[in-house]
């Protein structure tokens, strides 16, 4: 195993993926990813036991500084959980996380560097991705809600023009209400049930609707159709403030590209007229976007590098 290759945890709500990733071409190195199931409501022990488990099916041979993509609230510097009433990882909240995996996992890190999840799929995209390229980069995920990272040269920026609180894009208001209220599955659920006249348990799901929308079915069109149109009316003020070059799209919804992408050029050209030449581009490598991330970051602030 080479010492270059970097051992990445990505945490998701309910699961751990751990890989290596290759710094010579940005990519997860073939066979070493691995998926295992996450105690995201247990003790903060029963946490740092399940990734401790994980990191040790990466072995040993690679490089001791370890990445970590994890959802926020959280210290990202220091490596400390800020959760609190967010329904996962509340036992986190004020612990160390940093320091129980160096602790726990064998060969000790020397390092762990942390990076909140969204901004690790933005840096993934960046280094091997959709976003590769360009200056000025917003990078967006639409799924059960909105994620979103501000790229300026791959670093992911929370604060300047046009950037929302802590660089999140489901804090923009669209028509005086949150943006998931309109843009989420759960929106999306709940406007095509109402306008199918059909109950919660019986509406199928948004991949579902686009395939409806696609055999002609106007109701279900006019649904997804209206629901990006308003994002793009949503994301325009924001795209144009803090001067985007480009938007990537992925999560589970940009796999109905067809469908996405003319409704939210649409909807961005009727609130900014300019931003109807604005490069949108689907998200690459979908799935090892926040593990790539998460390694390129690293490599980027390794301490070892600036000789801190």
């Amino acid at each position: 195993m080479r010492r270059d290759y970097t051992p990445v945890l990505e945490i998701g709500g309910t699961h751990l993926t751990t890989a290596l990733v290759d710094p010579a071409n940005w990519s997860v190195v073939e066979g070493t990813t691995t998926r295992s199931e996450l105690h995201s409501n247990g003790t903060a022990d029963e946490l740092i036991d399940d990734l401790i488990r994980g990191a040790h099916t990466l072995g040993d041979g690679h490089s001791s500084e370890w990445a970590v993509a994890i959802p926020g609230p959280f210290d990202y510097e220091n490596g400390i959980g800020l959760f609190e009433n967010v329904d996962k990882f509340d036992s986190l909240r004020d612990f160390d996380v940093r320091t129980a995996l160096q602790d726990g996992i064998r060969p000790r890190p020397s390092f762990v560097y942390f990076l909140n999840d969204a901004d690790a799929f933005g840096v993934g995209q960046h280094a091997s991705g959709a976003a590769s390229g360009a200056q000025r980069v917003v990078c967006i995920t639409l799924g059960t809600g909105i994620g979103s990272a501000y790229l300026v040269d791959g670093e992911p920026t929370n604060v300047g023009p046009g950037v929302p609180p802590d660089g999140s894009a489901h804090l923009i208001e669209y028509r005086g209400r949150p943006l998931e209220e309109t843009v989420s599955r759960r929106a999306i659920l709940a406007a095509y049930g109402a306008a199918a006249g059909l109950a919660p348990a019986a509406t199928p799901d948004v991949r579902e609707i686009a395939t409806i929308a696609r055999s002609g079915d106007r109701v279900a069109s006019d649904i997804l159709n209206s629901a990006f149109e308003s994002l793009g009316v949503a994301l325009a003020h924001s795209l144009a403030d803090f001067g985007a070059t480009r938007l990537v799209v992925g999560g589970s919804m940009a796999k109905s590209w067809d469908i996405v992408e003319p409704a939210l050029r649409s909807g961005l050209a009727r609130e900014i007229t300019e931003l109807a030449a604005l490069e949108i581009r689907q998200a690459e490598r979908a799935d090892d976007a926040p593990i790539i991330g998460a390694a390129y970051w690293a490599a980027r602030h390794s301490r070892h590098a600036t000789g801190a």
